[in-house]
C-alpha cells in the first residue's frame, strides 16, 4: 500500500506539471517549490527553537490562525514556519505577519522529507483537520519531535479505519495529541485504539469571530443596500449560479443580491452577467453608476467577502453541488440563515446548524425557491433564524484555548 501512496504522490506531481502547461495556479504550484530546500537553509536560522505549522490552503490557514497566534503569544521568542500545499492558501496569506517564514511544502516524498527536517529541525509540528502526509509525520514520530493536529475530522469511510488501512494508520501515530471536532471522531479514534485524543470543538469558531470584528464597513454595499435586504451569495459556483440566476430572474421580491463567485476571472463574470435579466454592476466598476437602481452587486475581486456579508439578511453559499460546501460560518456569525446544496455533510458545522434549523440544504430549484420565498416573505422567520445562526457561533468558540492549554500545561 505505501508503493501505491508513492506512485499516487509522484503522479499527482506529474499531473501538477501538465497542468502547468496551460493553467497559472498550477504553474505557481510549481514554481514556489523551485530552489525551496537551499532557500530554507538560506533563511531559517540554526539557533533558535523553530515552530513548524502547516495547512492546506486559505481555509485551513483561518482555522490554525488563532491557535498560530496564541502561541505567538505565549512563546514570542520561538521563530514560526507556515508552510501551504496550495498556491491558493501560499499567494493571499504569503507576508502574514505572525509567521517568520512562509513556504510551500515539499512533496511528500522520503527524500524530500529528510531534507526538510535536517534544514528546519522544528521543535513541535502542527497540522489542520486533515493533512495525514505519510513520510512527513513517520519521520517526525521517529525524530521524537512532538507533533499536533488540530480541528481533525475523522470518518468511519477514511482508509484509517479499513480493513487495507493499517499500515497509513502508523500516520495518525506518529501525533502526539488529536485534538478532533466533534464526538463522532473522539468515538471512531477510541475504538481503534488510540487514547491520546481530546475533544476540543474546531478552531474556525475562534477566527470568524476575529474576522467578524475586524470586518471594515463597505461604501459601495451601504450605497447599493439602500435599506434593502440583501441576499448573499458567496462562493458560488456553475451549479450554485444556475439557481439563484433563475430565481433572481424570475421572482420580483424587494430585495437586491450580491453574487460573489469562487473564481473571479473573465470567464466567470461573464457566465453570470450574460445570464442575468436584472440590472446589475461589478464591483470593480461600482462607482460608475447608480447603485440604488441596481439589482445585482457582482463581486469580482478576492478578499472583500467577509466585509460583503456583514450587509447580509439571507446567505447561500456555493459548493454543495460539487466538491462540498465552502466557508458557512462568516455567514452565520453575522446573523444569517445559510442555504447550501447536497454535498455538505463532512462539515460539521453544516450539520450542527441544520439540525438547529438554521441551516437549509436544497437540491433543486425547486427547494430553493421553496426556502427563498419563505424567508423573503418572512421578516419573523427570517430574524428568528438568524439569532439561532449567530448563537451557535457565538456558543462553540474556545477551541484555540483547549489546544494551547494542552500543550503548554
Amino acid at each position: 500500500m505505501r508503493l501505491l501512496y508513492d506512485i499516487g504522490v509522484r503522479g499527482y506531481h506529474l499531473l501538477i506539471r501538465l497542468a502547468s502547461l496551460r493553467s497559472e495556479k498550477a504553474r505557481k504550484w510549481i514554481k514556489g517549490r523551485r530552489n525551496i530546500f537551499s532557500r530554507l537553509k538560506e533563511e531559517l536560522p540554526s539557533d533558535q527553537p523553530i515552530y513548524w505549522f502547516h495547512v492546506a490552503s486559505l481555509g485551513e490557514f483561518e482555522q490554525g490562525r488563532p491557535v498560530i497566534e496564541a502561541i505567538r503569544k505565549k512563546v514570542p521568542d520561538v521563530k514560526i514556519l507556515l508552510t501551504f500545499f496550495s498556491p491558493s492558501g501560499y499567494e493571499v496569506r504569503k507576508d502574514y505577519e505572525f509567521a517568520d517564514y512562509v513556504y510551500y511544502l515539499p512533496l511528500d516524498t522520503p527524500y524530500n522529507v529528510k531534507r526538510f527536517l535536517d534544514i528546519v529541525k522544528p521543535e513541535k509540528a502542527f497540522f489542520v483537520k486533515y493533512e495525514f502526509w505519510f513520510h512527513y509525520l513517520t519521520a517526525l514520530k521517529k525524530r521524537g519531535i512532538p507533533t499536533y493536529i488540530f480541528s481533525a475530522i475523522f470518518r468511519p469511510g477514511q482508509i484509517f479505519f479499513k480493513p487495507w488501512g493499517s499500515w497509513y494508520r502508523k500516520a495518525l501515530q506518529a501525533y502526539t495529541h488529536i485534538f478532533v471536532q466533534n464526538q463522532e471522531s473522539l468515538d471512531l479514534l477510541n475504538k481503534f485504539g488510540f487514547t491520546n485524543v481530546s475533544l476540543s470543538g474546531d478552531t474556525r469558531f475562534d477566527r470568524v469571530g476575529q474576522i467578524a470584528d475586524a470586518a471594515p464597513r463597505l461604501s459601495v454595499l451601504d450605497e447599493f443596500a439602500n435599506g434593502k435586504k440583501l441576499v448573499i451569495a458567496g462562493s458560488t459556483w456553475k451549479a450554485d449560479e444556475a439557481l439563484l440566476l433563475e430565481y433572481i430572474n424570475s421572482t420580483e421580491h424587494d430585495v437586491k443580491y450580491v453574487i460573489a463567485p469562487h473564481e473571479v476571472s473573465d470567464k466567470s463574470i461573464q457566465r453570470i452577467t450574460t445570464a442575468l435579466d436584472k440590472k446589475y454592476v461589478r464591483f470593480s466598476k461600482a462607482g460608475n453608476g447608480d447603485l440604488k437602481q441596481t439589482d445585482v452587486l457582482i463581486v469580482d475581486g478576492y478578499g472583500y467577502l467577509t466585509s460583503v456579508y456583514r450587509y447580509g439578511n439571507l446567505a447561500y453559499i456555493g459548493g454543495g453541488f460539487g466538491s462540498g460546501i465552502h466557508n458557512i460560518l462568516e455567514a452565520a456569525t453575522f446573523g444569517m440563515p445559510v442555504i447550501f446544496g447536497p454535498n455538505h455533510e463532512k462539515f460539521q458545522e453544516a450539520l450542527d446548524l441544520l439540525e438547529k434549523k438554521a441551516a437549509f440544504c436544497i437540491h433543486d430549484f425547486k427547494e430553493f425557491k421553496s426556502v427563498m420565498d419563505e424567508f423573503l416573505g418572512n421578516e419573523k422567520k427570517l430574524q428568528l433564524t438568524a439569532d439561532l445562526a449567530s448563537n451557535y457561533v457565538s456558543q462553540s468558540r474556545g477551541a484555540s484555548d483547549v489546544v494551547v492549554d494542552y500543550i503548554f500545561n
